[in-house]
């Protein structure tokens, strides 16, 4: 009797642990048994190791093999232990050296044939290998560029279980197959098409997008159809500034937990996603019953989430949302798992007053219960978490006109105006767990961090709070945006115009 071992990642949502994959060979009738809490998928690789192993032309033996996955308490999901598996079973025959596979952890799902299929979040898994103090990583030829980009880790690629055991050392004769390729998934990170120069008139509503790019603020657009409501929304990603490594690194985690696995480069550009009316709450934030993989608000971190229609959504939809926002995370409980993912992305919601589109004009045909109703699927706590609130009217044939004589500010402008400003408040908050304004908890801004800026400047606020006009958190927010415009200014500290525009922008009504 012999024992080998190897290890593998467990994933539950971006979290990785690291397993330790036994092997036990016995002199008992043949049979693999896998014990350690492994899923249907993970069960079924009984039968798909000892299938691959025959055909890519290194059996196992004819006797008992009982493989561990420990910590048997935690749960295990997928085909990604199949590699593992297998070579700690040949480790335990004597095929192997078990020194060899021992140093290295391993990922990838088998195919009848002997040859290795690519896997979903193979990046975060390797990621978090990496973290355990594990260098030497080997996974499927589809996902080596992938597992490449994690830094210090060195991967090793192979295309079957043939050439990972001859890799290992084991005395068979080499056999050439060919790799099995990773499908085709299209995933545009980039920015999308179209300048800020191209909207017409709305000098509000560029401003807002400037703030909004600038301090990391949610923003919502109310008006009617052809307002420019979702060319605006568009525009957002291209004023942002590129990401940090770190945050690339993390987008592209979540990304290749969900399937879209990067083409072997990160991407710097911040994420956009913009979910149908028709998405559940699931596809919002994400879920599963055995596999929990991230939704469009995971997706969108260090992005912007955009909703468009958002009175179509569901309102228990669209209140999903509250917590994250606040939080900056999103938590999926199973009855054995709890699944955490970031979500520090920008809500954009674009509104149409009513049914019609046509609210404030003689050609509605909405009544007002209907309006209400409409505009109320909106809840009054999603609103009050969203710093930016926007009236978007339509365009004249002035405005149209004006916007051809060159005076609209560009995206180059723009995002150069947002690096500026972040940069200030990077410098501000230099030693705090903030990068941005929107960051910034309330409590902080008013007591330790001494932000606050008092006095005349915040005398119209102050009255709004007092007469109940706003809550608190609205009141944290408008001074969060204040900050924000004085950055955008180059002021030292928000003066009562920045206070006032901030009001403006959240309530309509310059305090």
């Amino acid at each position: 009797m012999s024992v080998a071992r190897t290890r593998s990642v467990a994933l539950l949502g971006l979290t990785g642990s690291i397993v330790e994959v036994e092997a036990d060979l016995s002199s008992q009738l043949p049979a693999v048994v896998i014990i350690g809490l492994p899923d249907a998928a993970l069960g079924e690789a009984r039968d798909r190791v000892r299938s691959a192993a025959s055909n890519a032309g290194c059996p196992l033996p004819t006797r008992r093999l009982t493989v561990n996955l420990s910590p048997a308490a935690l749960p295990k999901h997928g085909s990604g232990f199949d590699l593992a598996i297998a070579l700690a079973c040949l480790g335990a025959a004597g095929e192997v050296p078990t020194a060899s596979i021992d140093r290295v952890v391993h990922l990838g799902e088998l195919g009848l044939d002997g040859r290795l299929r690519p896997i979903d979040g193979v990046l975060p898994a390797v990621l978090a290998a990496a973290r355990a103090g594990h260098d030497l990583v080997m996974v499927p030829t589809a996902n080596a560029a992938e597992a490449a980009l994690v830094p210090g880790v060195r991967v090793v690629g192979v295309a079957s279980l043939l050439e990972a055991a001859i890799w290992h050392g084991a005395a068979y004769p080499p056999r050439e197959v060919a790799a099995v390729e990773a499908p085709a998934v299209d995933d545009v990170l980039c920015e999308l098409p179209g300048d800020l120069a191209d909207v017409a008139g709305n000098t509000d509503a560029v401003d807002a997008m400037l703030v909004a790019a600038a301090g990391g603020h949610h923003l919502s657009l109310l008006g009617p159809p052809g307002a420019g409501k979702t060319m605006l929304a568009a525009r957002l990603p291209g004023l942002l500034p590129d990401l940090d490594a770190d945050a690339a690194l993390e987008v592209a985690s979540i990304r290749s937990l969900a399937g879209l696995r990067p083409n072997g480069s990160l991407s710097f550009r911040p994420p956009f996603e913009a979910p149908h009316h028709t998405a559940t709450a699931a596809a919002i934030v994400g879920g599963g019953s055995r596999m929990i993989r991230p939704g469009a608000a995971a997706r969108a971190t260090h992005g912007v989430l955009f909703l468009d229609e958002a009175p179509e959504f569901p309102r228990a939809v669209l209140d999903v949302l509250r917590q994250p926002i606040e939080s900056g995370t999103i938590s999926i409980h199973r009855a054995n798992a709890v699944a955490t993912f970031p979500a520090r992305f920008q809500l954009v919601l674009a509104s149409n007053p009513c049914p019609c589109g046509n609210a404030g004009t003689s050609d509605c045909t909405c009544a007002p219960i209907v309006q209400r109703r409409y505009l109320a699927r909106l809840s009054g706590p999603l609103l009050d978490r969203i710093d930016l609130q926007l009236r978007v009217p339509r365009i004249t044939v002035a405005a149209m006109r004006l916007a051809g004589d060159g005076s609209t500010v560009s995206t180059a402008e723009a995002r150069h105006r947002v690096g500026e400003a972040r940069l200030a408040a990077a410098e501000r908050l230099r030693g705090t767990p903030w990068r941005t304004n929107a960051e910034m908890p309330g409590t902080w801004l008013r007591g330790a961090g001494r932000l606050h800026p008092g006095g005349a400047a915040t005398k119209g606020i102050d009255r709004m709070l007092e007469l109940g006009a706003i809550t608190m958190r609205g009141y944290d927010r408008i001074l969060k945006v204040a900050w924000t415009l004085a950055d955008l200014a180059g002021a030292g500290s928000p003066g009562a115009e920045h206070v006032g525009r901030a009001s403006f922008f959240k309530t309509g009504a310059e305090a």
